[in-house]
């Protein structure tokens, strides 16, 4: 910004430049002119909020989003939340574990694509063209660009990502087109939860303290079941009788009791 003009050319800052400008936000400047609207306007300066003119600010935010981070930026209506309970939704979300079931949200802030398509859980196309193979392990494009899905492979806190394919065969393409969904991800848009008819009432106590009610039919229809894995490991010994060994032909335990258990006595 030169003499209260935004000029159009971009500058990458580093904290500690950030610091030292003094930055005002896009809505402070007409679209058209570019010129700054009012003789005061709203900034940040040296990392705090104040009022400065038009003249003294050196940069403009490229977009309004950048004033908050990611996970804050998927709040909807974030304006007219408390700042506290906005700062508890952020974090809530980083919590969140990816839903055997995805769906897209029905109202979002339209940063749900974005963070999707630049997301490392999702496959997308290098190239344009028509899909002539795809199983739950590999698409191929044109018969020659072959894509790997990872299936099941573990991630922190005992969750997995399992990719699953989004296009069917003969389906055109286009170049950068997701053609894989990953965890927490819905045709290439972020799924962190569910679109639920939500009740705020009081029921008989039992929300007492944010405590939350919700139907059996969720729990029947998995809606909110996640993949969790888990590694045992289990010593085989010799013992006086021969060899342990695993196996699901366990003496005087019921059928019912086994039904679980595959050839080698894993839990299915």
């Amino acid at each position: 910004v030169k003499d209260g003009v935004a000029t159009g050319d971009v500058d990458y800052l580093r904290a500690d430049e950030d610091m030292k400008a003094t930055i005002a936000a896009p809505a402070a400047f007409d679209q058209e002119t570019g010129e700054i609207k009012k003789d005061m306007v709203l900034a940040m300066k040296g990392g705090e909020l104040a009022h400065v003119g038009g003249n003294d600010v050196n940069y403009v935010d490229v977009s309004p989003k950048q004033t908050v981070g990611i996970s804050a930026s998927l709040i909807p209506f974030l304006e007219h939340d408390d700042a506290n309970r906005a700062l508890m939704g952020s974090n809530m979300q980083r919590q969140a574990v990816p839903l055997l079931k995805t769906e897209r949200p029905l109202v979002g802030t339209g940063m749900e694509e974005v963070v999707g398509h630049n997301s490392s859980m999702v496959v997308r196309a290098e190239k344009s063209g028509t899909v002539t193979a795809v199983d739950s392990l590999h698409i191929v494009i044109d018969g020659s660009e072959e894509y790997t899905l990872s299936k099941f492979v573990d991630l922190n806190e005992r969750t997995c990502l399992n990719q699953v394919p989004t296009v069917k065969l003969g389906e055109k393409v286009e170049k950068g087109q997701v053609i894989a969904d990953g965890g927490g991800i819905a045709d290439g848009i972020l799924a962190l939860g569910k679109n639920l008819l939500v009740g705020f009432v009081s029921f008989d106590g039992f929300n007492f303290e944010d405590a939350i009610i919700v139907s059996e039919k969720l729990v029947k229809n998995n809606s909110f079941t996640s993949i969790h894995i888990d590694e045992f490991t289990a010593e085989v010994r010799e013992t006086r009788l021969g060899r342990e060994e695993f196996t699901n032909d366990i003496p005087n335990v019921s059928e019912k009791a086994l039904r679980n258990l595959d050839e080698g006595g894993i839990i299915r």
